[in-house]
């Protein structure tokens, strides 16, 4: 939740390459004061079966930029076995990007939202509402 002194933020993850939620994809989230500040780590979460993640840390006050890390090698790497399982291997990685970094501006007293559409090969990230 957004105050007047901090911005909050919440994401989630659609698989376009399948058209479904990408459940289980670990994200971790930093902060920093400043252009020149160094990166906090404020912990993490990882997407529901919606998706979602619900429960990322609370930005502190006086954040002026966020890093969302999303580790999508282990998604791409077990959805790639799940369908494999009786067929011969097509390729040795499960993703081209084995992970995603998005890093944006913050301003007090709004909520970002930051949804990552994302295939083995590529992704696209904007500002939701």
């Amino acid at each position: 939740m957004s105050t007047d002194t901090t911005a909050s933020v919440s994401t989630h993850i659609l698989d376009t390459s399948i058209g479904r939620p990408a459940e289980g994809v670990a994200i971790t989230l930093a902060a920093r004061s400043g252009p020149d500040a160094e990166w906090v780590a404020l912990g993490g979460s990882a997407t529901d079966a919606d998706g979602r993640c619900k429960d990322l840390p609370a930005l502190p006050e006086g954040t002026t930029h966020v890093r969302l890390d999303f580790e999508v090698e282990t998604y791409f790497s077990k959805k790639q076995a799940e369908a494999q399982q009786d067929a011969p291997r097509v390729r040795d990685s499960g993703a081209f990007f084995p992970e995603v970094a998005i890093t944006f501006a913050v301003t007090p007293g709004e909520h970002y939202h930051v949804p990552l559409l994302l295939n083995p090969f590529g992704y696209s990230v904007y500002r939701g509402s």
